[in-house]
């Protein structure tokens, strides 16, 4: 295990010297700057930054640091965020009927790659129980009819809750979360859309694509909020359509998108280089 580092966001009005309050204010408790990121949105004067912070001779900690840090924040009128390198997320999965977006999780679970805990996932059918077996992850199945919504999301929220889940991911999870879900994890929960947002949206977008013989598909990762795939995204990625290609095919190299464009979005998460603002994200990676 490396030396405990901390990462702190900001975002605030833009104006002068932010930079040089936030570096003084590490310097004066004997913190060192390994790495920072800074970016203005002349659109919106807004200011974000993203600092890592050696805590080697750092003489704040979890309980000392808001005390001593909220004189500059409000100063500056920063919203922010500070993480703990000791600190690993806690992680769910959402599931219905597709495996491959899961399977991928668990893998780069499993070998290190997303630094997080899984302690359950989350399944509206119980198909792909299996798949969670071999890991050790606890797999419930609650099944949603529209009788039964309101009874069944309170019930996957407790379970959410019982397990400290910090970071809620939708892995092909093909129900509608509704609004009072999806303000308990704003920012929280992250979806895959198999399109290249904004285009193609809704049901069957590969078949949309197909019919319309485009030259591109893609896929798209974003934080989900009541705006249905309206979400700010994180990440997307495309890859080239020949006129050969079949339906078979596009949804074939629609899936290794997926995969691909969810695993960055939660890792770049888990990382803590994502700022949100303005249903738009500002990601530093």
């Amino acid at each position: 295990m490396g030396a405990a580092t901390a990462k702190l966001l900001i975002s605030c009005p833009d104006g002068r010297g932010i930079i040089a309050a936030v570096a003084g204010f590490i310097g004066e408790h004997g913190g060192n700057i390994i790495n920072a990121d800074q970016h203005s949105d002349p659109r919106h004067a807004e200011f974000f930054m993203r600092v890592d912070i050696d805590l080697d001779g750092f003489d704040l900690d979890r309980t000392s640091f808001a005390p001593a840090w909220t004189k500059v924040a409000e100063s500056y009128g920063m919203r922010w965020r500070i993480f703990w390198s000791t600190e690993i997320k806690r992680m769910a999965i959402l599931v219905t009927k597709e495996s491959h977006c899961l399977s991928d999780l668990l893998w780069r679970w499993k070998t290190g790659e997303l630094n997080v805990e899984i302690p359950l996932v989350i399944g509206n059918h119980d198909m792909l129980k299996e798949h969670t077996a071999g890991h050790h992850v606890a797999y419930h199945t609650v099944p949603i009819t529209p009788e039964t919504r309101v009874a069944q999301e309170q019930h996957m929220l407790d379970l959410l809750r019982d397990a400290s889940v910090d970071l809620v991911v939708l892995a092909r999870y093909m129900q509608v979360l509704s609004p009072e879900f999806v303000d308990a994890y704003h920012a929280r929960m992250i979806n895959i859309h198999h399109s290249f947002l904004p285009a193609f949206a809704g049901r069957r977008p590969y078949h949309q694509a197909f019919e319309r013989g485009v030259k591109i598909i893609g896929a798209t990762s974003h934080y989900v909020t009541e705006d249905l795939d309206g979400g700010p995204i994180i990440s997307q990625s495309t890859t080239h359509v020949d006129h050969g290609d079949t339906l078979d095919d596009l949804i074939r190299k629609g899936r290794d998108l997926e995969r691909v464009v969810l695993a960055t979005a939660v890792r770049l998460h888990v990382e803590n280089k994502i700022l949100v603002s303005q249903n738009k994200t500002v990601v530093f990676d």
